[in-house]
């Protein structure tokens, strides 16, 4: 649960500058709230430009015209005031409430959708998981039981539905989204390798795990063949054979956000 309360000693901006914040800045701002919470966690109270800049992955200059978007400018000589910033993120992230979430689609990533503790902690309430499957349906995941996807309005209106999540495959994923988007649901998330068709005033964010995959494949094959061949060993070091061809072995870890 997260707290409209400010950190003490802090001066609120009740009509913070939330308008008119470009959206790469919007996309920076989870990656800085990350960072301060990992600051946090190590009891640091105050943190200067460049070190939550190094943090983040981004050049000071940037996080600083990022942050003064927010009304944030920090202290020379002190820096920013960790505490407070969350308080500050978050607000504009409009995390300084609970918004209660349904995922349509309980199979191997819904599941893991559901059993992801890090959502709670960020503000997202999973209020409900449907499936079309009724092999599925009446089973329990996480602290949930599943429900037919026939009840879908009827949970985002008894729950008030904020966001819907789609972890179906891709044949069923525009109707869920139709059905999210009648319900009145405008906040969309979605894992379905399908690209939505969605009307003016929805705003949809594809997650394509297989697309990230590809792109970590084309830096580390690039990498490998900058490498000097001495360099890699008898068999090439970074390489699989397979049939008689050379494949490079691509090794990666996918973190949840949060």
């Amino acid at each position: 649960m997260h707290s409209n309360a400010m950190p003490s000693g802090a001066q609120a901006e009740l009509n913070g500058p939330a308008d008119g914040i470009p959206e790469a800045t919007v996309a920076r701002l989870p990656v800085y709230l990350r960072a301060l919470y990992g600051l946090a966690e190590r009891g640091i109270s105050t943190v200067a430009s460049e070190e939550l800049a190094a943090a983040a992955g981004v050049n000071s200059a940037k996080l600083r015209k990022d942050l003064s978007h927010l009304g944030s400018y920090g202290i020379r000589g002190v820096g920013y005031d960790v505490d407070y910033l969350v308080y500050q993120v978050s607000r504009t992230l409009g995390l300084t409430q609970d918004w209660p979430v349904v995922i349509v689609g309980a199979g191997n990533l819904g599941r893991a959708l559901a059993n992801y503790g890090g959502f709670l902690s960020r503000g997202f309430t999973i209020a409900a998981m449907l499936d079309s499957d009724t092999a599925i349906v009446g089973s329990r995941i996480a602290r949930l039981t599943v429900r037919h996807v026939d009840e879908l309005e009827a949970v985002v209106a008894r729950h008030n539905v904020a966001i819907g999540v789609i972890a179906t495959p891709a044949g069923s994923a525009q109707a869920v989204c139709d059905r999210f988007v009648s319900a009145g649901i405008t906040s969309i998330l979605n894992f379905a390798p399908l690209v939505l068709s969605v009307p003016e005033g929805v705003d949809v964010r594809k997650v394509d795990l297989s697309i990230e995959l590809q792109i970590l494949a084309f830096h580390a094959q690039r990498r490998s063949a900058a490498r000097p061949a001495d360099a890699l060993g008898p068999s090439g070091g970074n390489a699989e054979t397979h049939g008689g061809r050379s494949t490079p072995r691509v090794t990666s870890e996918l973190a949840a956000r949060g």
